[in-house]
């Protein structure tokens, strides 16, 4: 029997949609149901903070569930703006110009997605607020984006997928990290440093194209990459853009801290205030959006969620995609057909053997983010 007291309400429902409905309509009937007119948003500024997606990749949200939610503020009398920070690594979103070239290019423009798009943390990814985080065992200061604590009301819109590094992409993940300006990536970053095994290394040099800071170094006369210590700031991308899993973390202290920071981070940008998380779950890429491309999904397409809790909501969601069989032809069922492989009966896990998520959602209960039981209400 679950204490009522710490059960949070997530509600949910399907892609299933009434004749002449999208989903989009049905996500603004879910977010109602959800509590959202609770919200007093007349006359206040509202982040909704979402991914805009790499160039290349074609899994992240569509603009439509963005308007949905715009469309929805402006209606209540607020001001609503899409919101993201800058990133550490090379790509199309590591300073506001190209960052918006990108927006607009994957369709996050005012007239698609119902408002205007800012980036949080300025021009070069400097433009922060440090922000207390009350019981913070990592960080004691979260670097966060300036425009998102200007906000007076914050939204989270997130894609649910799977991530090399943090198991899957989830609310967490979108506000902590994705709140972070440069600076503060870097601070969620700080420990551990990856580590190449010279026998699985090809020499194809895909890893080197997603490095910021000249932390890997390839040996043209042996045709092996390394890391330069020095340099690397234990991002991780190199991971994730790895075909043979030749790179992988010295210690498994290194995932479970940033897991703790990622957690403080998101506590920093939502204690206090009026906030709102929406997580959609399908187009489940192994992989961030962060990436210029993306592989199949590894699982069905399941539905709407949302809910005051951002924890709650992580719990309910994973909760959701455990519960399926997995989709012939990837990166899921290749590594379960690999010869030697141990089953961890959880698809994050079996996907990206080096990844790792309980640490977070722990951490998150723990610092007060939220509750890890919840009540899962669906909504027709």
């Amino acid at each position: 029997m679950k204490n009522q007291q710490n059960v949070s309400k997530v509600f949910c429902t399907d892609f299933r949609c009434k004749p002449d409905e999208s989903p989009a309509d049905k996500l603004k009937r879910l977010i109602k149901a959800a509590g959202f007119g609770k919200i007093d948003m007349d006359g206040k500024f509202v982040a909704i903070k979402m991914h805009f997606g790499e160039l290349g990749n074609m899994s992240y949200l569509r603009p439509n569930y963005a308007k949905a939610v715009a469309d929805t503020v402006k209606a209540m009398g607020g001001k609503p703006f899409l919101t993201d920070c800058n990133t550490l690594y090379p790509g199309s979103r590591k300073n506001a110009i190209e960052h918006l070239y990108c927006a607009w290019e994957n369709g996050f423009t005012p007239l698609s997605a119902g408002c205007p798009v800012l980036i949080a943390d300025g021009l070069k990814g400097t433009d922060d607020i440090a922000v207390p985080v009350s019981g913070g065992q990592y960080v004691q200061e979260a670097k966060i984006g300036r425009a998102v604590m200007d906000a007076d009301v914050f939204i989270s819109l997130t894609h649910f997928k799977g991530h090399e590094l943090t198991g899957f992409g989830g609310t967490i993940k979108n506000i902590g990290m994705g709140c972070g300006s440069r600076a503060g990536k870097k601070d969620q970053h700080c420990n551990g440093k990856p580590t190449i095994d010279p026998k699985k290394c090809r020499g194809c040099q895909k890893c080197l194209k997603e490095c910021a800071n000249s932390g890997l170094v390839f040996d043209q006369k042996a045709k092996k990459m390394s890391i330069d210590l020095e340099h690397c700031l234990g991002c991780g991308r190199c991971i994730g853009a790895c075909n043979y899993d030749a790179i992988s973390f010295q210690v498994d202290a290194a995932v479970k801290e940033l897991n703790g920071r990622m957690a403080e981070y998101a506590k920093a940008v939502v204690d206090g205030r009026q906030n709102f998380h929406i997580s959609i779950i399908r187009d489940v890429s192994p992989c961030c959006d962060c990436h210029s491309g993306n592989d199949a999904p590894i699982i069905p397409n399941i539905g709407l969620f949302a809910s005051f809790d951002p924890l709650a909501l992580d719990h309910a969601c994973v909760d959701a995609c455990l519960k399926q069989e997995p989709l012939p032809n990837s990166q899921l069922t290749d590594a379960m057909e690999k010869a030697g492989f141990t089953d961890r009966h959880d698809h994050f896990d079996n996907t990206n053997p080096n990844s790792e998520y309980k640490t977070c959602l722990a951490h998150a209960k723990s610092i007060g983010l939220g509750n890890s039981e919840y009540e899962l209400v669906f909504v027709k």
